[in-house]
């Protein structure tokens, strides 16, 4: 089993609240979503393994048991070309759980017209698999949900 953690803190608020039908059908994968707290802050590792894809914008870490997590921040924030984000680690990297991968400022986001809600989805993952999905307010680091 893995536990995901919450990438950034805010509310969860599952994946059919993300204003986006890729994310909130589930297409990309089981999970849940977290509007975040507004204002300047990290979004971290949800589990410890390797980064696989990182973009200002999102990215993949996937763990030694080869479950792959996608933490994206915001919704078409791929349009902002990486304005507003800092990248505090680099594709390749090993991280723990919890370690700091992008800064940004989900207010700004926000104040461009976009979505900052940040979909946390299991890559590759059967919907059952995915259990104790956490709703309500979290923290960074804080468990967001089990993958079997």
């Amino acid at each position: 089993m893995t536990t995901v953690l919450a990438p950034v803190g805010g509310m969860a608020v599952g994946l059919a609240a993300v204003p986006d039908p890729v994310f909130s059908a589930g297409m990309v994968g089981p999970g849940t979503a977290i509007d975040p707290y507004r204002g300047p802050g990290e979004a971290v590792a949800p589990l410890a393994g390797k980064i696989m894809k990182l973009h200002p914008h999102a990215y993949v870490i996937v763990g030694d048991d080869g479950k792959g997590v996608l933490v994206h921040l915001g919704i078409d924030t791929v349009q902002l070309r990486g304005e507003g984000f800092q990248l505090l680690a680099a594709e390749g990297d090993r991280v723990r759980a919890g370690q700091p991968v992008v800064a940004w400022d989900p207010s700004q986001v926000e104040a461009g017209g976009r979505s900052p809600v940040c979909p946390v989805v299991a890559l590759d993952a059967p919907a059952a698999s995915v259990r104790c999905v956490v709703a309500g307010r979290v923290r960074a680091g804080d468990e967001l949900f089990r993958w079997l």
